[in-house]
């Protein structure tokens, strides 16, 4: 047979939507396999080769499980609403809506155009009103449990995009949309408590089969430290700043604090501070900064001492100064810090910059020159002095001050509720009201969703006001408790809302009394292999969690952790070795590879060119290489004879049977298809295979070549698909080699190899030594001394 990917590739696409040989059926009495792939976002660029790589190794595993006989949900669906495509439809005058329909015909036709095995029945779209009716719905729920709330804060805003963004959303001090330059700014901003939750999300990583860095970078993440707070009383009143410190052992030597610009102690006692001035002026300069530019450890320190403001230290009764500083929050901990500057770097360049005392409590350094960040002896330090380790000391000072009525023992997270809203059009409007009477207050459940207005003006206002503030149909309305004036909610959620359970709409996505039906979720939950990238391992894998621990916890859901395990897969870069960007020209677009070399060469080369979970540059002779692969695998079908099993080869076949089904499990993808290269150029050598052979070996092959397979498997005389035929087996016992081959030595050095029965004996392996021509002369005219074997390696015989 030749391998003409142009007449099969369409005619199996076609033939597999017809029979919707993908879509998982509602017998639940089958074992079932729920593969999970990160929806895309629909952008107006297409796909790249990337994302055919993010969805190719679950893929495979996929149309396996559909082989063994699992009724498999393999779905896919758009994350949609967001800022890419507002700023695109801003740019090009036309509706989102417009270029979002437009945007995902073009990723199908891609996707399909490789052969994935979605269920395409179950396809979801974030910004289509029945599904964004069950986002406000959960968002309505938790509005109703206490984790929904407003306030006035700092926020990150990006002038360019003219959005609020989370922190999570703006590293670097840049906007993780358009990367210019974020601003602060006050502004209500609506949040979800997920630190509420920061302790099930760390608990829930014990029972999940995460990879290891995945786990640890949400671990980090969430940044859960065991500490203590502490009160330090303001001198000369009845009032107290309270910190939090991961080292209370180390209070002897905290010789002053530091409290955030913003800190309401400031306005409290303002009248008695006689430097408010410059307090102000240095909160004004504070509040052009980003939070990222604030907390740089390697910046200049900069603050100002408050005249008119002291505490006292708790652990001796001192008096010490108190300083604004730009690098202390307060969205973090307490606002305020107790500085020991002899055992932190960043304190101690503080305290020489203003001329503070310096005082040591841990023996090992030299404070002189640095701060001494290691461990060690208890020093200057009272009823501490002489303890050798943190842990004790730390409970004695947690003790002394829990018995003082001035501290106690705490936990605190580096993790932050989560901002929740944007000032944006092209997002899911979120479904409160505003009453004067009532406060805020949910719109009925049994009007969600709140649609989205049409719009023909959506570019966002000045000043970062959202475009639905301008339309007063949608603005006015009555309020759902007293029925009096009211006015509706105008921000939008952000794009991470939609992708927070778009896993649970797949399980019954046409259904609209629920998001998905109890008996639907019982049957699929937990998801059993979820496969992404490593840039969303935190904010929305954690964000997902979150949401999914909360329907548990309300009874929505019948598992807590939604993911039973999570792998990801590296990078493919461009061919030079950089990542693929537009700007830099090395993005390779699947359809022009498609066109040139045929899906299954695409499918197979990604999988082929390493390790799966590695960054790996694009390789256009490699690719020639799986060409040439299943060109061969296509010319098997001219050496086809008789049926059954081939002895030369038996062995063979069951070894690679074994080995591509573990490796697939494992995701060495590249190894499975080396084994396969392998076992052809085996086959060739020997120059026959037989019938049942081929047949193994394309039902071997079919989760990455599927369309050659299938024609192959028709060519074969069978009338069902490969795609649901039985996955190979091996016998173990036939994938022990009937024969070895031994080196023979004379004297210890090699004179030779023979190949002698796997079970042979001394004797019989002895005698094959001797009968071989070449050992044969050498030992001709000698007296033998000794015989030795060492079974399945050597014959050595010593002679003179």
């Amino acid at each position: 047979m030749k391998y003409n990917y142009t007449e099969i590739e369409k005619k199996w696409q076609d033939r597999w939507e017809t029979e919707g040989v993908f879509r998982a059926t509602e017998d639940h009495s089958k074992p079932k396999f729920y593969g999970l792939v990160e929806f895309p976002y629909p952008s107006g660029a297409g796909m790249h080769v990337g994302h055919i790589k993010a969805y190719s190794g679950l893929e495979v595993i996929s149309r396996k499980r559909r082989m063994q006989g699992y009724n498999v949900l393999f779905p896919i669906g758009f994350d949609a609403f967001g800022l890419p495509t507002e700023n695109s439809a801003i740019k090009y005058n036309t509706h989102p809506r417009i270029l979002t329909d437009r945007n995902i015909e073009k990723f199908t036709a891609q996707l399909k155009r490789v052969g994935f095995s979605f269920d395409w029945s179950r396809v979801v779209d974030t910004t289509e009103e029945g599904y964004y009716k069950w986002t406000q719905w959960i968002f309505r729920r938790m509005f109703d449990e206490g984790l929904v709330f407003r306030a006035k804060t700092l926020v990150n805003y990006c002038p360019h995009c003219k959005v609020v963004l989370s922190n999570e959303d703006s590293q670097g001090g840049k906007c993780d949309i358009c990367h210019n330059d974020i601003v602060q700014k006050s502004k209500d901003v609506w949040y979800l408590r997920i630190t509420e939750y920061a302790d099930k999300l760390l608990q829930g990583l014990d029972k999940v089969d995460y990879l290891p860095n995945i786990k640890l970078q949400q671990e980090n993440w969430i940044g859960r430290s065991e500490g203590a707070f502490a009160n330090f009383q303001i001198s000369g009143q009845d009032d107290f700043l309270r910190i939090y410190t991961t080292r209370p052992d180390t209070m002897f030597g905290v010789t002053f604090m530091v409290i955030a610009p913003e800190h309401p102690i400031i306005e409290k006692y303002r009248d008695s501070i006689a430097n408010i001035a410059e307090l102000d002026a240095y909160k004004e300069e504070c509040a052009k900064k980003t939070e990222f530019e604030r907390t740089q450890l390697g910046k200049d320190k900069t603050g100002v001492r408050i005249d008119g403001l002291r505490v006292i230290n708790p652990a001796n009764g001192k008096e010490i100064p108190v300083y604004i500083s730009d690098y202390v929050m307060m969205g973090y901990g307490t606002g305020a810090i107790m500085a020991v500057p002899a055992h932190d770097e960043r304190d101690y360049d503080f305290a020489k910059k203003f001329g503070i005392d310096i005082i040591e409590v841990i023996r090992g350094g030299n404070i002189a020159e640095a701060a001494y960040t290691g461990d060690g002896e208890m020093v200057n330090s009272d009823f501490l002095d002489g303890i050798t380790t943190k842990a004790e000391a730390i409970s004695k000072m947690i003790e002394f001050l829990s018995a003082k009525g001035i501290g106690e023992r705490g936990v605190q997270f580096k993790m932050k509720d989560w901002a929740f809203n944007r000032q944006r059009y092209w997002g899911e409007p979120i479904p409160i009201i505003h009453c004067p009477k009532c406060g805020m207050v949910g719109v009925r459940y049994e009007e969600l969703p709140l649609r989205l207005p049409d719009m023909e003006n959506f570019a966002p206002g000045e000043g970062g006001e959202s475009p639905l503030a301008k339309i007063d149909s949608f603005v006015n309305c009555t309020c759902p408790k007293c029925g009096g004036a009211a006015k509706r909610e105008t921000d939008t959620m952000p794009q991470w809302a939609g992708s927070s359970w778009y896993f649970l709409r797949y399980i019954d996505p046409k259904n609209t009394e629920a998001f998905a039906s109890k008996e639907a979720l019982d049957y699929w939950l937990p998801i059993d292999w979820y496969n992404g990238g490593m840039e969303h391992v935190t904010r929305h894998l954690i964000y997902s969690r979150f949401w999914h621990h909360f329907l548990y916890d309300i009874g929505q859901v019948p598992v807590d952790e939604p993911y039973a395990k999570r792998t990801a897969q590296g990078l493919i870069l461009g061919p030079d070795g950089d990542k693929m960007s537009k700007s830099k020209g090395n993005v390779v677009d699947p359809n022009d590879v498609v066109d040139e070399y045929g899906a299954d060469v695409l499918r197979v080369y990604i999988l082929f060119m390493g390790d799966y979970a590695s960054a790996a540059p694009w390789n256009e002779s490699s690719m020639k290489g799986c060409k040439r692969f299943l060109e061969r695998v296509a010319g098997l079908t001219d050496l086809v004879k008789g049926t059954g099993e081939t002895e030369a080869i038996t062995s063979l076949f069951h070894k690679t049977v074994k080995k591509v089904t573990g490796d697939i499990e494992e995701m060495k993808f590249n190894t499975a298809i080396a084994a396969m290269m392998t076992l052809i150029n085996g086959i060739y050598e020997h120059g026959s295979l037989t019938k049942d052979e081929l047949g193994v070996f394309v039902r071997l092959l079919c989760p990455f070549a599927p369309h050659l397979c299938e024609e192959m498997w028709e060519a074969l005389g069978n009338k069902t698909l490969c795609a649901v035929a039985q996955w190979p087996t091996w016998d173990e016992a036939k994938t022990v080699d009937s024969t070895v081959e031994i080196a023979v030595q004379i004297c210890g050095k090699l004179k030779g190899t023979i190949r002698i029965a796997a079970d042979a004996d001394k004797d019989a392996a002895i005698a094959a030594a001797k009968a071989d021509e070449k050992i044969a002369a050498q030992l001709e005219g000698k007296t033998l001394v000794k015989e030795i074997y060492v079974p399945g390696k050597i014959v050595n015989f010593v002679a003179r």
